[in-house]
């Protein structure tokens, strides 16, 4: 399971997102793609979409079950504790 989160999305974008993954509000997608093609999609959206904050979480194996990637998130981070993911937000 995939679950990507958009600031803002380029109509293109959108329409190649949604050839993959179902919009159940707008600029949220969730899909069941394999690794290889969910990593693309990935590339494609950090090209495509530099300045507004993008978010993919996926199912992973392993202690959490799933994990984070972030893009275009300035005030966001991941920081790994003992493999655990958490996303720091800094403050203004």
């Amino acid at each position: 399971m995939v679950v990507i989160s958009m600031d803002s999305a380029p109509e293109s974008l959108r329409g190649e997102l949604s050839r993959w993954f179902l919009e159940i509000k707008p600029g949220v997608f969730v899909g069941n793609v394999n690794a290889r093609i969910r990593d693309l999609l990935w590339e494609r959206l950090c090209l495509t979409n530099k300045t507004s904050g993008t978010i993919m979480v996926y199912s992973k194996n392993n202690e959490q079950g799933y994990e984070f990637k972030l893009c275009g998130c300035p005030k966001r981070s991941i920081i790994d504790l003992d493999d655990i993911q958490l996303v720091k937000i800094e403050a203004f």
